[in-house]
């Protein structure tokens, strides 16, 4: 299968031409946009050059010249730069004609009661199959369908996926085996290099294991699109941590997604640990990042885009008050600067975010509004 291959560093000079400007219209920008009062503030040329280009409601039109986002056409071509920005650290996907035959496999099964636990795994791309569990409701009646979920799990290099099946952990939920239990057909993928699941990114030509990542999540989606027992129509996904940022980049690039669950997943890279982002930057993240260690405000893409690019989808955030990976303060910072595209879209109440007084979690309450959220966009089989 063809892929883009690593591609070599860009000068900052090159950079800028990419996003269609050098640095003497970057700076023409930062006034004018001053003068329109389109979100700036007084501080230095760095700073407020961020703000504007994390400013969703502006675009360059094809002279380079930054517009006032007014329409959803204007939307879908900001929409398009976001891209463009997150494939400059993740990578590029394989194009829709290169998908493979699932070769869809069940290594075991397991009654759990009411549900139906499945070992399986399917062909991601050549010379790479996805394990993952399959948990069907057994109150579904033949020939009845229930909505699908992706349920994607947190950061655990001894059992990986496990987590979001059985209870692990004191810290993690097994919220696959919940959705199951409330009549959603549940797969949950593993992510690349954690516990039994190892591929070898470079030799699969992959830039990052985020991206590689969105791509075994997108053939979840396909594999639960052609099970007998799942409605047609779109799936949820829902993640935790390393899940909720997982989430939303695959809900990004795949519209089949109609609702999204992040848990404790993100805030901004500016504000990520203090600005100490080599949490990311490992190979099953995004190891491109690390080039701008030392200037944050130059990464192509960041948590506002990403939250905006999914509009007008419905979101649910869990972003607790003391978490010690991502700060609530930021989170909110996030979600107010991607409400306007909502808006503009129609959307307004469609992106939620909760705080609850805890630490890096996911707790029963909390969860029980996910699923209520997620059950007012897709409901489950009776």
């Amino acid at each position: 299968m063809a892929r883009t291959e690593q591609k070599g560093r860009r000068s900052p000079r090159d950079k800028a031409a990419r996003w269609g400007f050098d640095f003497k219209t970057r700076i023409f920008l930062i006034l004018l946009l001053t003068g329109l009062g389109i979100g700036l503030h007084n501080s230095s040329a760095g700073e407020s050059f961020r703000e504007t280009r994390t400013n969703m409601m502006v675009y360059a039109d094809a002279q380079g010249k930054l517009r006032l986002v007014k329409t959803k056409s204007d939307w879908d071509r900001r929409r398009s730069m976001i891209l463009r920005g997150m494939s400059e650290v993740m990578g590029e996907l394989p194009a829709r004609e290169q998908r493979l035959p699932l070769d869809f496999r069940i290594i075991s099964t397991e009654d759990k009661g009411d549900v139906v636990l499945k070992s399986v795994d399917y062909l991601s791309e050549p010379n790479s199959r996805v394990p993952a569990w399959l948990l069907l409701p057994k109150r579904l009646r033949p020939g009845s369908k229930a909505p699908g979920i992706l349920a994607l799990h947190p950061t655990d290099m001894e059992y990986g996926n496990r987590v979001v099946v059985e209870t692990l952990r004191p810290y993690y939920r097994a919220y696959a085996m919940d959705l199951a239990r409330s009549g959603y057909v549940v797969l949950a993928p593993a992510y690349p290099l954690m516990a039994n699941y190892q591929p070898d990114l470079a030799r699969l030509h992959w830039r990052s294991g985020t991206l590689k990542a969105v791509w075994d999540n997108i053939r979840g989606l396909d594999l639960l699109a052609s099970l007998p027992e799942v409605k047609p129509g779109g799936f949820g996904v829902i993640g935790h941590s390393l899940g909720g940022h997982n989430a939303l980049f695959t809900a990004v690039f795949d519209a089949r997604i109609k609702v999204v669950v992040s848990s404790c997943g993100f805030d901004s890279f500016v504000d990520y640990m203090g600005g100490k982002i080599d949490g990311w930057t490992s190979a099953r993240y995004m190891p491109a990042l690390g080039d701008y260690r030392a200037r944050l405000e130059a990464v192509p893409f960041d948590f506002p885009e990403v939250l905006s690019a999914l509009a007008p989808r419905y979101v649910f955030v869990n972003a607790p008050l003391h978490d010690d990976n991502f700060q609530s303060k930021s989170v909110d910072t996030v979600l107010l600067r991607a409400r306007p595209v909502f808006t503009l879209l129609g959307a307004k109440d469609r992106l939620q975010v909760v705080h609850p007084d805890c630490g890096h979690d996911f707790p029963q309450e909390i969860r029980e509004q996910a699923y209520r959220f997620i059950e007012s966009v897709l409901p489950p089989a009776h």
